[in-house]
């Protein structure tokens, strides 16, 4: 075939009228009206995810070595992202661990639900919220049996995530994760409900988990995932 006959029909095809691909199919319309729909659903519940950063001044006798690691529920496995700041030969015998993780924002008060793993017996919570602003905050209760803690920030204009049910939750479902990952904040993945009713993981004293395959990463921690109204159906808590 002639050069410049292909070159032609090259051109021709990139300027066909949009319907020839597709455009205005009832599939496509459908996808696209799903895909906005789901955007929607994002738009609204990430607003109430937070950012958490902790820091805990660790004291050791042994000089450098440290114990009672807060952090270290899964021994830096299932979640890598912890820094150590060890103090070098003839320095005090201290150092700042630091991590983080997520959480979501569950009434206007400014009650937050996490992960115990993720604040342990923190010395010093930092909150960043969706719009930029950040406060203090203060441990409100935990419960190490179940990996669950709720912190507490004073701020207005809180935007606030509905808790849901999961007994209702059926495997097939869509379900979104939103965190922190990597520290990338407010990152949002997407996947099903591939399990319920997860032990027998020694993660936890008690564990009724929801298995997702929906992409779950270090600083995930703590953040919710939600059901396709909005609404918290379980909290992230291990990857495996």
């Amino acid at each position: 075939m002639n050069r410049r006959l292909i070159y032609l029909i090259s051109f021709l095809f990139l300027f066909l009228p949009y319907p020839v691909l597709g455009k205005s199919s009832p599939e496509l319309q459908k996808l696209v009206q799903e895909s906005k729909a789901r955007a929607d659903i994002v738009e609204a519940t990430q607003r109430a995810v937070v950012h958490i950063n902790v820091e805990k001044i660790i004291r050791s006798r042994t000089g450098g070595q440290y114990y009672n690691n807060p952090f270290d529920l899964f021994n830096n496995h299932f979640f890598p992202g912890l820094r150590n700041q060890r103090p070098s030969p003839g320095q005090p015998r201290e150092f700042k661990q630091q991590g983080s993780g997520s959480g979501s924002i569950v009434d206007k008060e400014g009650h937050i639900l996490t992960n115990n793993h993720v604040i342990g017996e923190a010395d010093r919570i930092l909150v960043r919220l969706f719009d930029g602003r950040e406060f203090k905050a203060k441990i409100v209760g935990t419960d190490p049996l179940t990996d669950l803690a709720v912190i507490k920030i004073k701020a207005d204009d809180l935007a606030v995530l509905p808790m849901g049910d999961s007994d209702k939750m059926r495997i097939g479902e869509t379900v979104i994760a939103i965190g922190n990952p990597f520290g990338l904040s407010h990152t949002v993945t997407m996947g099903i409900v591939s399990a319920k009713g997860r032990s027998n993981m020694d993660i936890a004293d008690y564990e009724d988990f929801i298995q997702t395959d929906a992409a779950i990463n270090p600083g995930n921690s703590g953040g919710p995932l939600v059901n396709l109204e909005g609404e918290i159906i379980g909290v992230n808590t291990a990857i495996f």
